[in-house]
Formats: structure tokens, C-alpha cells, sequence
């Protein structure tokens, strides 16, 4: 009797403790991905970009062709279970261009991501921590830079430059990172005033430490869903200037060059510009599904926990 007692008496103990257990609260990123998981729409961007970067990466995995091979009995011919999107006025298989194109366009959007993600974090991190007169120079600078149209402002470096893809990469890095550093600057603005940061310099950490250990990391989440953003602009300026013949130089494809090539031919060759422009469309799309799903996820106030 007294060890079935003991066993009674323990049970609730138990079922108290497995309660808590079971109550245990969810990591951040268990948090934002059941929130991700929530929005199919952002779920459908993710798988898409997962597949544009596997295929195109692994181009010569999924077509057999040669991008610039050129041949002329199989010009413009459609779609067909040979050439699967048909071929161009040379010839050449539209699938192996898009594929190898989409390369270049993706290489160039992480490149000028890259570049235009870390220079408007430097600098909006810099004005908003220090404030004062440095804050002041920094932002009317970027004023300055903002007042000026920004495909203009492409056009014009690149007249000079010349048309390169690596100077399509810095060129649009260097003139598209105004806003990030207006957005890292306000995120610095609202942090630098909380308790952690004030914690810290009691401890003696230096600028440098607070910056780049304490507030930095507090304003990552915005930083990633911007980035997301910026790639999916930043692969329609590629576009861009390709079309316009101010980017990736043929024989080199590119999703912009391949429209620019085909435009001659839309009303006999829809295929010519209907698969490239599908591309850029889907990859600018499936970006931006992701950069909003990432914002809902992140917010507190759109995240029903």
C-alpha cells in the first residue's frame, strides 16, 4: 500500500513536469520557419529560386548543348522534343542559353547584392551609432546620391566604363546602396537606445564591439528580407542593361542580351523573347514572394505566435 501510495503521489509531479516540457518555448528560428511555413506563397518562391540556382548552376548536368554553338539549318525552330524551347536565328538551343544565361544573371545579382549590402550596412551602421555631424555628412551624402536617377546614373558609368559584366556587377553595387544604409541607419537609431547597448558600454566594450557583436545582429532579419529585395532588382537592371547592349557582350548569354538578340523576331519566333522575359519575370517574382514572406515572418506584430 504505501509503494502504490508513493507512485500516486508521484504522478501528478511528473505530469506537471512533462507539461512544462511540452510548453518549452520555440527558438527564433523555429518560430520563423513555422511562419514561413504558413505562407504558401513564400514557400513556392523558395522552392522556385532553389531550382533556378540547381539548374542553372549545373547547366551542362540538365542540357547536353552548347550555349554558343551556332547552327544554321536549326534556326528558329520551335519547341520540340529535340530543342525542348526551340533555338534562336543562329541556331543555338534556346534551353542550354537560358540555362547558362541565367548564370550570368544570378552571378551578377549575388555580386552586386553583395557589394551594395555591405556598403550601405558600413555606412548606415556608422550614422546611426555616432550620430552628430557624422550622421549629417553621411545621410546628405546619400541625398545627394539619391537625387540622381538611378538607371540614368547606370547608364552614364557605364558609357564610361565600357560594358563589361564585371562593371555591370560594381557599377550596379556601387548605385544602389543608398536605401540600405537609410534603413541599417534607422535600425541603429531605435537600438543604440536600448538597455543592452547601454550594458555593454558599462562593461567597457569598444564602438567597434557594440557595433558589430551587439547591434548588428539585432538588425540582420531586416537586413536578409532587404537583400532578398535588392536581387530580384537587381537581376531586372541586369536585364536591363544587357537588352540595351550595356551589359554581359555577346557570345556570352544572358537573360537581357537573349531578348535583345530576339526582339527582330516576336511575331514569327514568340519563343525567342517569351522564355527569356518568363525567366526574368519568375526570378524577380519568387524573390520578391520571399523578401515579403521573410517581413511577415520577422515581424512580432504579423506573427501570430
Amino acid at each position: 500500500m504505501m509503494a502504490t501510495f508513493t507512485e500516486t503521489s508521484d504522478f501528478p509531479a511528473r505530469r506537471s513536469e512533462s507539461v512544462l516540457l511540452a510548453k518549452e518555448p520555440l527558438s527564433q528560428r523555429a518560430i520563423i520557419w513555422r511562419a514561413l511555413k504558413r505562407n504558401k506563397l513564400a514557400l513556392f518562391g523558395i522552392t522556385v529560386i532553389i531550382l533556378l540556382f540547381v539548374t542553372t548552376f549545373g547547366a551542362p548536368v540538365f542540357t547536353s548543348y552548347d550555349p554558343i554553338e551556332m547552327s544554321p539549318r536549326e534556326r528558329l525552330q520551335g519547341p520540340n522534343l529535340q530543342h525542348w524551347l526551340g533555338t534562336d536565328s543562329f541556331g543555338r538551343d534556346m534551353l542550354a542559353r537560358i540555362l547558362y544565361g541565367g548564370r550570368v544573371s544570378l552571378s551578377v545579382g549575388m555580386a552586386a547584392v553583395t557589394l551594395l549590402m555591405a556598403i550601405g550596412i558600413v555606412l548606415g551602421a556608422i550614422a546611426g551609432y555616432y550620430g552628430g555631424w557624422t550622421d549629417s555628412v553621411i545621410m546628405r551624402f546619400v541625398d545627394v546620391m539619391l537625387s540622381i536617377p538611378n538607371f540614368f546614373l547606370l547608364l552614364t558609368i557605364v558609357a564610361l566604363f565600357g560594358p563589361s559584366l564585371r562593371n555591370t556587377m560594381i557599377i550596379i553595387g556601387l548605385t544602389s546602396w543608398m536605401a540600405t544604409a537609410r534603413i541599417v541607419r534607422g535600425q541603429f537609431l531605435a537600438e543604440r537606445q536600448k538597455d543592452y547597448v547601454t550594458s555593454a558600454r558599462s562593461i567597457g566594450a569598444s564602438h567597434a564591439r557594440i557595433i558589430w557583436h551587439h547591434l548588428l545582429p539585432n538588425t540582420v532579419a531586416v537586413i536578409i528580407v532587404y537583400a532578398t529585395l535588392w536581387f530580384a532588382f537587381s537581376v531586372i537592371l541586369e536585364a536591363s542593361l544587357s537588352y540595351l547592349g550595356l551589359g554581359a557582350q555577346p557570345p556570352t548569354p544572358s537573360w537581357g542580351n537573349m531578348l535583345r538578340e530576339g526582339r527582330r523576331y516576336m511575331r514569327d519566333a514568340w519563343w525567342v523573347t517569351a522564355f527569356p522575359g518568363l525567366f526574368i519575370f519568375l526570378t524577380a517574382m519568387c524573390f520578391n514572394m520571399v523578401g515579403d514572406g521573410l517581413r511577415d515572418a520577422l515581424d512580432p506584430r504579423l506573427n501570430k505566435r
